[in-house]
């Protein structure tokens, strides 16, 4: 079997596989001062990566987006719980304001009936 990065007759590299690599190297050469020219820079750069760190770090990646994604659905749920929490409040504030119309009538039609028993 050939070692990372190396490549035999049987093992041949798609274009599609190179590209990606390519890729992946793009993003390590970003940390570099060096400029590449070629794909050809680009691939000796990969290869001098080593294969166990970079599944490491893929594996690290998955397992922070599992928990952001974790993360995402519980905000999701407490939003929701908020948002039902505002419909209550908001079907309570018209419920008090209907009241509170219903009491500031009570002294006009009191006054009303005063005003009319004071007359002769």
């Amino acid at each position: 079997m050939a070692a990372w990065g190396e490549t035999t007759e049987d093992d041949e590299v798609s274009e599609d596989e190179e590209a990606t690599v390519v890729l992946m190297a793009m993003s390590e050469s970003d940390l570099d001062d060096e400029p590449v020219d070629s794909q050809s820079q680009l691939k000796g750069k990969v290869r001098g990566l080593n294969k166990a760190k970079l599944e490491k770090l893929l594996f690290t990646l998955m397992d922070e987006c599992d928990a952001i994604n974790a993360e995402n659905c519980m905000l999701k749920d407490v939003c929701s719980n908020l948002k039902k929490d505002v419909r209550k409040l908001e079907h309570e504030m018209k419920s008090l304001k209907v009241k509170d119309l219903k009491l500031m009538q009570r002294p006009l039609v009191c006054m009303k009936t005063l005003t009319s028993l004071k007359k002769p």
